[in-house]
């Protein structure tokens, strides 16, 4: 049975239950390996962030392993060989960081112009937080979450806050925990905590449109760090 093209607006979901059901029907059989990404993503008609996320949702949904370096597996399911719904609806994690630079970085520019005192000072003790996780071998998750709403409060939106602090926590689903598990670790989390640092800077100036930029390329950067091959996650690249 041949893959068929897919619509882009469909994303990670539709490609993930293709392949689970070319599996399923044996196309690809338990232990073989998956075509390459590039591959998949050409024949199926999308990009390759697109067919990583179904990737991954079919790894947390114990369909497939990724073996990073090597490739991605097929798992064995005799055991359970009904079809359901596969169990993560969560927003696509890099389609996520797509919304997250529009949205924060006007975000950002807003809070330059009407930062307070004690916003710089909630947005300092965010980022030093950040720095003593990771100093302890933490990922600095905690710290990270408080940076990004100490910005979006100073700009006094009840709405907007709550926005960003569920773009946020949707890192929390399995779909976004699985994919860091691949592609986040301590170094690239100190590149991350040196983006943040700029934004900052940036807003305590009160500079608007540096507040901007500095935040679209902390999440141009989050997305090449989560679109990087599977062999320099594995060398922690």
């Amino acid at each position: 049975m041949p893959l068929q093209a897919v619509e882009p607006k469909r994303l990670y979901r539709q490609i993930a239950e293709q392949l689970r059901s070319l599996i399923g029907q044996g196309e690809f059989t338990v232990g073989s390996r998956l075509p390459a990404e590039r591959d998949l993503a050409k024949q199926l008609g999308v990009s390759r962030p697109s067919v990583r996320e179904a990737l991954i949702a079919l790894e947390v949904d114990g369909w497939v392993e990724v073996r990073t370096g090597s490739g991605v597996y097929v798992l064995n399911r005799s055991k359970r060989t009904k079809l359901k719904p596969l169990t993560t609806p969560e927003w696509g994690p890099l389609e996520l960081i797509r919304a997250r630079k529009l949205v924060e970085g006007e975000i950002a520019g807003m809070a330059a112009l009407q930062a307070k005192r004690k916003d710089i000072v909630a947005m300092r003790s965010a980022l030093d937080m950040m720095i003593d996780e990771a100093g302890r071998g933490v990922l600095p998750l905690e710290g990270d979450r408080a940076f990004h709403t100490a910005i979006v409060e100073a700009c006094g939106n009840a709405v907007l806050t709550e926005t960003v602090q569920g773009f946020w926590d949707s890192r929390r689903g399995p779909l976004f925990m699985r994919l860091g598990g691949h592609f986040e670790n301590l170094k690239s989390w100190h590149s991350a905590i040196a983006e943040h640092e700029a934004i900052l800077e940036a807003i305590k100036a009160h500079d608007s449109s540096a507040a901007r930029t500095a935040m679209h390329a902390h999440m141009d950067k989050s997305h090449a760090r989560f679109s990087a091959s599977w062999r320099r996650a594995k060398n922690g690249s």
